[in-house]
């Protein structure tokens, strides 16, 4: 009850009815650069994410310090 090769080529002519033989490469000129978009999006998520906790953990380190050399000043 698979699809079978003939329903493939009915969607692909259909399809090709449908934008014309001049409009596919276009088409899929643009879904290309639609995914490249996507993939450059999330790389840039995901750098954005590493950055923020690179952040947080220099903050943290950063209150640790001050909170050792103030009670290091109350201790003297």
């Amino acid at each position: 009850m698979g699809i079978s090769i003939w329903q493939i080529v009915l969607v692909l002519v259909i399809i090709l009815i449908l934008f014309g033989a001049g409009k596919i490469p276009r088409v899929m000129g643009d879904v290309a650069k639609g995914i490249k978009s996507f993939k450059a999006g999330m790389k840039e998520g995901e750098n954005e994410e590493i950055e923020a906790s690179a952040e947080e953990v220099v903050s943290s380190k950063k209150a640790k310090r001050t909170k050792t050399s103030a009670s290091k000043k109350k201790k003297s």
